[in-house]
């Protein structure tokens, strides 16, 4: 009756007895010839079906299942249909009743050679107890993943596939559209767990890749914001249909749907699933509908899509129009009406198996009959002759794998519009994808399955980089002009009277500094990352020693002037003569230390190319790319520490040279002629480090700045001092002429002896050393005198102390002081004091 019309069996005679929770069709004890010539013995073995019976014919009744771990579908997951009030509630799918049914079949006759139970619930439960019988099981209506385990249920078939035969399609699909990147929600059950895992395993094997794996019980608001805060874009949801307007609810909310999203969800949902009124969500209709649309949907072909005749001499139309004129009206609203070819398919395998299995039997003199609980090889035979099935039925080709699951086609579905078309079919047997091209895309193409991030490099401003090199390259050709006229004109009194050594150091240090520019300017865009260390060493080599010859030939100048003409008087004799050596000894010491210092750094901790990375930026044109900006750095691995000790000695020296040179800013010496021009430069340059090296540290993440501030620093401090120091120079020379007259008084004398401010200077000092002479000689004649009147003193206060009657005498005391005794009244000599003129 029921879906059962057209049974091989009945056609043959066999008869059937309904239970009222199974049905038992009796086995005849004859051999397959006798089958085939249709001529029924008594039956002595049966099969029964441990599930509710069908509807008698006639009856009006469907037959269908109550809520099962399978839920949602008529015999496993199917839509459930309301309790038809004309008939008893049945408990379907129901372990415990299945429990009782089935010991019940087992210990009354007749006995059984094949169980056939329906939901994965039931089938898990008889198919783990049915091995201890040596019974065979057979399942329409299981998807499980479990029950693909072997070591489990030995003797477990089934013509519905397994639920993981969905993850075949799916990972065809990821390679098809190009996706690595999947991400999973599912409810907490275990065949969606089990089936998930499967999926994990196959994607690894593709090369494929579960980034995010989120699950839920009852709520799924969390695992979706998850989703959304993971930036996933491919995602498999695994859930009934009931959760499943939970999930999409949620979506909508998170705005996880649209061009960039692709849902794949299962196929057996009702067709208008998302327009069902839920009172278990706040979304309407029309705002389901826009989050579920364009997902992709795969789904068991349960009935034969080609037009084909199967081992029952039926094609699937054929098939389908006779259950539907058996069933009535509404058929699709029959529970289990999906799984009707799966379980005519599933009487074809058995018949034949038993059919192949009686062959076999006879050969070994053995019959059906002679079948018990204890006879395995009997339980053998026909788990070979199951297993070695392969035919033509209504739901497409029937063939088993070797967990005893039913190989079969896949349908690909997209929502489209809020109709779901056919998009193309999946046969995992062949690996064969049979393609429609009527996918259609919200975006215009497949989304990209996660957000690429294009990292780019922020290089430094070309026109920046020029202009600032062009001021370099011409302040290098200043500091060589410089250089040039200072060596040229050495011979000058005026030049020489500057110390044009430490002048030309200077020259050579500002254009280092001027070089170290185009180091600074250079990134990514001009060399590789190789090259990048090199460049790193550059920059600091170059400003170091550029610092050190040009700023530490001007302090030691400034040096030199403060400690000779700031020194006490008694020291005036020392004060006079400059050792030249000694300007050169500090310079070296100067540059030394940094020599020392860079050559310890370079070889501890060498610097070394490092990316800095900034936020994120998204693109307006392109949703699926996001840009990383990077910015190429040189550093070390203990950086701070050396800029600390860098900037502290090199900060120290600024804030001397400040001092020393306004300390020096009135003092005038023949020896260094330009040392108010030093202190003016070194005003200048102490100002302008000072301010660039903290700023150019807050700037480092912004490369234009921070290349503007360090290299205009560099660039105007070079200027300046090169300016100051031999601009004025080269203005005395040519607009007085001086190198010309000594030129000529070279040649007329064979020296520059003779100049006239060389004489004076000359006489001046033979004069000043004579005037020292005498002032001497007066000074230790003012000693003695003092000695005597202190002599004469005590020799008074003596002659009082004993004579205290007697007058006080004249004072003796006579004074003679140099050339000034004549314009002193030696009557008036005051013996407590003595006034001593002297120059």
């Amino acid at each position: 009756p029921g879906p059962w019309s057209g049974c091989p069996w009945r056609a043959r005679g066999w008869s059937t007895a309904a239970t009222p929770a199974s049905t038992s069709w009796a086995a005849p004890a004859a051999t397959a010839p006798s089958w085939a010539a249709g001529a029924p013995p008594n039956p002595s073995a049966s099969v029964s079906r441990v599930f509710p019976p069908p509807p008698k014919p006639g009856a009006g009744r469907a037959w269908r299942s109550t809520t099962t771990p399978d839920q949602g579908k008529g015999v496993d997951g199917g839509p459930q249909q309301p309790l038809d009030p004309r008939r008893p509630l049945l408990l379907q799918c129901d372990p415990g009743q299945a429990t009782k049914y089935l010991y019940e079949l087992l210990y009354n006759d007749p006995i059984k050679i094949i169980l056939m139970p329906g939901c994965s619930s039931v089938s898990t439960l008889v198919a783990e107890a049915a091995r201890m019988w040596n019974l065979i099981v057979l399942s329409y209506g299981s998807s499980s993943p479990a029950l693909s385990n072997r070591q489990r249920f030995p003797t477990f078939f089934r013509t519905h596939p397994s639920a993981t035969l969905h993850n075949p399609t799916r990972v065809q699909l990821f390679k098809k559209w190009g996706w690595t990147k999947i991400a999973t929600i599912q409810q907490t059950t275990e065949v969606f767990t089990s089936t998930l895992d499967d999926l994990d395993q196959r994607v690894k094997e593709a090369g494929l890749e579960i980034t995010f794996r989120q699950s839920f019980f009852s709520d799924p608001a969390a695992p979706v914001r998850n989703l959304k805060r993971q930036d996933a874009r491919i995602i498999v949801g695994l859930f009934y249909e009931t959760e499943a307007r939970k999930v999409f609810c949620e979506v909508y909310k998170e705005k996880l749907y649209g061009k960039k999203y692709v849902w794949f969800l299962i196929g057996w949902y009702a067709d208008n699933w998302f327009r069902i009124k839920d009172p278990a969500i706040n979304c309407t209709e029309a705002e389901m509908a826009e989050a579920v649309e364009g997902h992709v949907t795969t789904e068991i072909v349960m009935l034969n899509p080609e037009n084909t005749r199967s081992i029952s001499n039926m094609t699937s139309q054929e098939f389908i129009e006779k259950l539907q004129k058996r069933l009535g009206k509404n058929p699709e609203e029959t529970g289990g009406f999906q799984e009707a070819p799966l379980a005519y398919d599933a009487i074809w395998a058995l018949a034949l198996a038993l059919n192949k299995t009686s062959a076999e039997l006879v050969k070994k003199g053995l019959r059906l009959e002679d079948f018990n609980y204890n006879n395995k090889n009997i339980t053998d035979e026909i788990y070979r002759a199951l297993n070695s099935s392969a035919f033509e039925g209504v739901s497409g080709h029937v063939v088993f794998d070797a967990s005893g699951s039913r190989m079969a086609w896949t349908l690909i579905e997209q929502l489209q519009g809020g109709v779901y078309k056919k998009i193309g079919y999946y046969d995992s047997t062949k690996d064969n994808l049979s393609w429609y091209n009527n996918d259609k895309w919200i975006g215009g193409a497949p989304p990209a399955d996660y957000t690429k991030v294009i990292t780019t490099f922020r290089f430094l401003s070309q026109k920046l980089f020029i202009s600032v090199s062009v001021l370099a390259s011409l302040g290098i050709l200043l500091a060589i002009i410089c250089l040039a006229f200072n060596i040229y004109n050495g011979h000058v009194r005026y030049i020489q009277n500057s110390q044009p050594y430490l002048n030309n150091m200077t020259a050579v240090g500002c254009t280092l500094a001027l070089a170290a520019v185009f180091p600074l300017g250079l990134d990514g865009y001009h060399i590789g990352p190789g090259l990048f260390p090199f460049v790193c060493q550059a920059r600091l080599w170059l400003l170091g020693l550029g610092f050190s010859l040009a700023y530490g030939s001007m302090f030691t100048k400034i040096w030199w002037v403060h400690t000779v003409f700031t020194k006490k008087e008694e020291k005036k004799e020392k004060r006079k003569t400059l050792e030249p050596w000694k300007l050169y000894a500090t310079v070296g010491l100067l540059v030394g230390l940094d020599v020392v210092t860079l050559f310890i750094w370079q070889i501890v901790d060498p610097l070394h190319r490092t990316i800095e990375e900034f936020t994120k930026e998204e693109p307006k044109t392109d949703t699926d790319v996001s840009i990383l900006p990077q910015l190429e750095h040189c550093s070390s691995t203990k950086m701070n520490t050396w800029l600390g000790i860098f900037y502290g000695f090199k900060g120290l020296l600024l804030l001397l040279g400040i001092f020393l040179a306004y300390e020096t800013k009135s003092v005038s010496t023949e020896k260094i002629n330009d040392h108010r021009a030093v202190g003016m430069a070194i005003y200048n340059v102490a100002v302008l480090c000072l301010i660039t090296a903290p700023v150019t540290m807050i700037l480092s993440s912004q490369q234009d700045a921070a290349f503007a501030f360090a290299s205009l620093a560099v660039v105007f401090s070079s200027y300046i001092t090169l300016v100051v120091l031999f601009v004025p120079k080269m203005r005395r020379l040519i607009t007085r002429g001086e190198w010309q007259s000594e030129q000529q008084d070279t040649m007329k004398t064979g020296s520059s002896t003779n100049n006239n401010e060389e004489e004076k200077s000359r006489l001046l000092e033979k004069e000043n050393r004579e005037l020292e002479k005498i002032i001497a000689e007066k000074e230790e004649r003012v000693s003695e005198l003092r000695q005597q009147l202190q002599d004469r003193q005590q020799l008074r206060s003596r002659r009082r102390s004993s004579n205290p009657s007697r007058e006080p005498s004249l004072p003796l005391v006579r004074c003679l002081v140099s050339e000034q005794a004549d314009k002193l009244g030696r009557g008036n000599c005051d013996g407590s004091r003595v006034h001593l003129l002297y120059k």
